[in-house]
């Protein structure tokens, strides 16, 4: 079987893009993941941003934690499965207080088809926000660009953690097809 998603709310992928170039984001750290597909494709292809494909989820947060002492800005790109990876790792964006912006791809949410992905998206919000992280959503592509702008604001002009969760109806519904 093979995974296949659907991208019917346009050209969001596009408007995160522009956003984190005026956020002049230069390091993008993330678990390959369908949601993001386009959206890492654009950052790969970027001269002015390093890309760097993740084992594990909460690898991205060190990743932004060396970015910021390097005098660099990063951003981490997510499903929401792999927040429960980073709790732990989140404890250092707030103890250290350096800036963290995460964009969340969610599962478990509307037309979601794996049972496995439930738990995780209803804990997502709790998950950043009992870290002491903001949590920001976009469920429309009229929502995508100032929801982002927003978050990449607080989290860089706060030294916060900021995670902008993108609702499932955003991404397209994913469905398993046998080949």
């Amino acid at each position: 079987m093979t995974a296949s998603d659907s991208n019917p709310a346009g050209n969001w992928p596009e408007q995160i893009f522009a956003v984190l170039k005026r956020a002049e984001i230069r390091q993008v750290g993330y678990v390959p993941d369908a949601g993001h597909s386009r959206l890492i494709k654009l950052c790969q292809a970027d001269p002015d941003m390093h890309t760097v494909s993740l084992t594990t989820e909460e690898e991205g947060i060190a990743l932004a934690a060396g970015a910021w002492l390097g005098g660099q800005r990063a951003a981490l790109l997510m499903q929401s499965s792999g927040v429960g990876n980073c709790v732990n790792m989140l404890s250092l964006a707030k103890s250290c207080r350096f800036p963290l912006l995460t964009l969340v791809t969610m599962r478990g949410e509307w037309a979601e088809f794996n049972p496995w992905q439930l738990p995780m998206s209803q804990a997502t919000p709790q998950s950043f926000e009992m870290m002491g992280g903001l949590v920001y959503r976009a469920d429309t592509p009229e929502e995508v660009a100032e929801t982002v702008e927003a978050a990449a604001d607080i989290a860089f002009n706060g030294d916060s953690v900021a995670a902008v969760l993108l609702g499932q109806r955003l991404i397209g519904r994913k469905q398993w097809v046998k080949k």
